[in-house]
């Protein structure tokens, strides 16, 4: 290079520089303060309590606290959910997946299940295999079913559905996965 440009003017990264610096200065200076406050609390609290004079005790008997009580408008109000009573097994429908890889594992476990009574909706290997245990899975509405046949079929894991289209469900509100 033989030649040199001088600028006679500042570059804005001067400006940027002293901006963020003062803007920085101020945060530590609201950073003490607010700290400050912090700290001295505990020692005004102790400052109010400690007089030279006790002052005397009086006896203050408090009503019982008036207690507002606003009406709940009728268009807020939203009915209680009523408990469904445990619908049986005959009518509760049960697909059965493999995740296991064991050649008949589904048909078996399927065929168990209706010996108990539960109506099978298909028994089939399961679109993947990384499950570290057997499950039941539910449809919305059907949790309290999903846990008796969790314990029908000895399966400690109960979980919502996830990952099964409704096709894939073939009408099915419960989903019997076996472990791999």
């Amino acid at each position: 290079m033989d030649s040199v440009e001088h600028y006679t003017e500042p570059f804005p990264w001067r400006t940027a520089t002293l901006v963020a610096s003062a803007v920085a200065t101020l945060e530590l200076l609201g950073l003490i303060v607010v700290g400050a406050f912090v700290l001295a609390h505990p020692f005004r609290h102790a400052a109010k309590h400690t007089t030279t004079t006790p002052a005397p005790a009086t006896v203050v008997h408090h009503a019982a606290p008036v207690r507002h009580v606003v009406p709940v408008p009728a268009k807020d109000r939203v009915a209680p959910i009523a408990p469904h009573p445990l619908r049986a097994r005959s009518l509760v429908r049960v697909l059965v997946l493999n995740a296991n890889g064991v050649q008949g594992a589904a048909h078996a476990e399927a065929a168990r299940l209706q010996a108990l009574g539960y109506p099978i909706g298909g028994a089939a290997n399961a679109p993947s295999h990384h499950y570290a245990q057997s499950m039941v899975m539910f449809v919305p509405g059907y949790l309290k079913e999903a846990r008796r046949l969790a314990h029908d079929a000895g399966i400690r894991l109960v979980a919502p559905v996830d990952g099964l289209t409704p096709s894939t469900l073939s009408a099915s509100r419960l989903v019997v996965l076996l472990d791999s």
